[in-house]
């Protein structure tokens, strides 16, 4: 297969969700919050193995920040920023937001994105949620993030999976409506179509399962089919093998969780010789000095 580099006037989003490895969704099966405390923090070390990775690479990229990790390691996110990275909101306590209330969710992405922009002495424009958790069941969601001020999202997986994803939603860059009227700039996560099937190939599990040579593959597909910019992420604890091991998972948690571990750095290493990343923010700005089209987010949008 090929595996020279991409043409790199097309820029993507190269961006990591910064969380502890027991932090998980998935890992709720298995391990509660109240043990969270008892578990040995890994998610300082990992960044900085990224940090340096990106540095050696000379690219600058968005880092969503947790804000339980933001509030226990706030020096952490000051060397992010310092770095020259963008900043980012991942939420603030990992929980998936249809199993939130409505004022539960603001207060939680309020917290987290003050704290963030305390930390860093700047607006944080950008949120993700927690495993891409605003799905059909939760677009109120979007109503928040246009009244916290967010300005853009990146939450929308447009995918079927059994935890998350809208599959009739764009898959590219786009201003999603709320159904307050508000409107944002989303930046889904990136697919492939195979056949008549779309295939998520935005990183995570996906970059760790598949061998490197089909996500190279659809990644070439996907630029061509879209002419757009694609998303890449992973988490800090995905180049960690010697992460400890979580008891009580399920065959299918434990497979996603651990699967190539020690393979994910050197395949990130690849990955970012093949292809020309960025910040998220920097994409967005170029995408909304033209025009884009404007999706409305309601339940009647997608039933």
């Amino acid at each position: 297969m090929n595996d020279t580099p991409a043409p790199q006037a097309l820029a993507h989003a190269m961006t990591v969700d910064v969380e502890d490895y027991f932090q998980v969704s998935a890992f709720n099966e298995a391990l509660s919050r109240d043990d969270w405390s008892k578990q040995s923090s890994r998610v300082v070390a990992n960044t900085e193995r990224l940090l340096d990775l990106y540095d050696t690479h000379n690219i600058k990229i968005t880092f969503f920040v947790l804000g339980m990790v933001a509030e226990q390691f706030p020096d952490l996110v000051k060397q992010i920023h310092s770095r020259g990275h963008e900043v980012a909101s991942h939420g603030y306590s990992h929980k998936l937001i249809f199993e939130q209330s409505p004022d539960v969710f603001h207060e939680e992405t309020k917290r987290s994105k003050l704290m963030l922009e305390d930390l860093i002495g700047q607006a944080v424009r950008g949120y993700r949620a927690a495993s891409y958790s605003i799905t059909k069941k939760s677009l109120w969601a979007l109503d928040t993030l246009t009244e916290l001020g967010f300005d853009y999202d990146s939450s929308i997986f447009p995918v079927h999976h059994d935890r998350y994803g809208i599959p009739e939603a764009p898959r590219e860059i786009h201003r999603a409506q709320s159904a307050n009227g508000g409107v944002l700039t989303e930046f889904p996560l990136s697919t492939a179509l195979l056949g008549s099937t779309t295939i998520p190939i935005a990183g995570g599990g996906y970059f760790r399962i598949y061998p490197y040579w089909l996500t190279n593959m659809l990644w070439r597909r996907a630029i061509a089919e879209t002419e757009a910019p694609q998303v890449f992420y992973l988490h800090p604890w995905e180049i960690d093998p010697d992460q400890p091991k979580i008891d009580g998972l399920s065959l299918l948690s434990k497979f996603r969780h651990y699967f190539n571990l020690g393979k994910c750095e050197k395949r990130l290493a690849k990955h970012m010789n093949n292809f020309s990343f960025t910040t998220m923010a920097s994409i967005i700005d170029k995408k909304n000095a033209g025009p884009l089209k404007t999706v409305k987010y309601t339940p009647q949008a997608f039933r």
